[in-house]
């Protein structure tokens, strides 16, 4: 038997050393030290044995199992080593090279301006408000003074949603404008009010270069005493010249808006020609830029504010106008285009 267990061990570490992958060396493994395996089965053996033998034949074969597995583990080392080496020569890399660029994301153009905008309001002392886009009929119209045969409460001008109207609200609608929320403001801060309200709004519109139905809007209410449209004059006067980095003059012409009384159309001057006139103001030296006006006693009166004490004035411009003006941007629709060709120019 010994000689017989010299011979298995002599194949047994030929076979360790012959190995080439962890795999072969697993498989010898199995062969010599399994549980069926060659040296394991001899070893059983030992039981037959004379008593006097076994002793001595235990101690060879605890010797001879405890040098296979030395030179298993050794070369089972040696071939994971081979392995990483292998692994790093395939994952060579020259640190010479310039490393990879990764590319950085763009903040959309109206946020950009959005942000800028609420910076200089908020220098100005007013708040930045929110509000639902999914309104009902109440705070989109009739508290705002759109009685029922205006225009834009037809199914043609406006999104409605296809659900029954409630008695104190009517039907749900995606708003027109962030007027509503002058009256939640008002119902939940009183006056006086200072604030500013940006977000998206939605119109039932013919889609082209100018015009599209969903786009983003700044509405502006102030409510206190002895409030006039020279206030208002002088907040646009300057909030436009910080967002132009540039002296802005600002007119008024009259305007009709159910919200407001009286209503005025406010014109920036143009910076193109600097008011001498050119195609783009179609040669008057001003640009039209929102529709504004001291907001109606129905308004105040809806929103909980005593028109008796209080005065205020409203101003919407379009969000979205104002950066094609800024950007130079001729086709509104790149705005939602999602083109990323587009939006790295900003």
């Amino acid at each position: 038997m010994k000689k017989e267990l010299e011979e298995r061990g002599k194949e047994a570490l030929k076979g360790i050393a012959g190995a080439q992958t962890p795999e072969e060396l697993y498989e010898v493994h199995v062969k010599y030290l399994g549980r069926k395996g060659i040296v394991t089965l001899m070893m059983q053996g030992i039981s037959k044995l004379p008593q006097n033998d076994r002793a001595e034949a235990g101690k060879l074969f605890n010797k001879s199992k405890k040098s296979l597995e030395e030179a298993y583990a050794e070369r089972e080392e040696m071939l994971k080593a081979e392995s990483v080496k292998r692994a790093l020569n395939e994952r060579w890399v020259d640190v010479t090279l310039s490393g990879r660029q990764y590319e950085v994301g763009h903040i959309h153009p109206i946020s950009q301006v959005q942000q800028e905008v609420e910076k200089i309001f908020s220098e100005m002392g007013f708040s930045v408000m929110d509000g639902p886009e999914v309104e009902s009929e109440y705070y989109n119209f009739d508290g705002l003074n759109i009685l029922q045969n205006h225009p834009a409460r037809d199914m043609q001008d406006t999104f409605f949603i296809d659900q029954e109207p409630t008695k104190k609200d009517g039907h749900l609608v995606l708003r027109t404008q962030t007027s509503p929320v002058q009256l939640r403001t008002m119902e939940k801060y009183g006056a006086p009010a200072r604030v500013i309200v940006p977000g998206r709004v939605f119109r039932n519109e013919a889609t082209d270069a100018s015009h599209e139905h969903t786009f983003d809007q700044v509405e502006g209410l102030l409510i206190d005493k002895d409030i006039s449209l020279a206030h208002l004059k002088g907040v646009m006067q300057e909030f436009l010249t910080r967002l132009f980095k540039r002296e802005t003059k600002v007119r008024f012409r009259p305007g009709y808006f159910p919200f407001v009384e009286p209503g005025v159309e406010l014109d920036m001057s143009c910076m193109i020609c600097n008011e001498q006139g050119c195609r783009v103001c179609k040669q008057t030296g001003w640009l039209e830029f929102m529709g504004a006006g001291m907001v109606h006693p129905n308004v105040l009166k809806a929103g909980g504010v005593d028109s008796q004490k209080y005065q205020g004035w409203a101003f919407g411009f379009g969000l979205t106008r104002l950066v094609m003006m800024r950007y130079g941007i001729d086709d509104i629709r790149l705005l939602s285009s999602g083109d990323v060709r587009f939006l790295k120019q900003f």
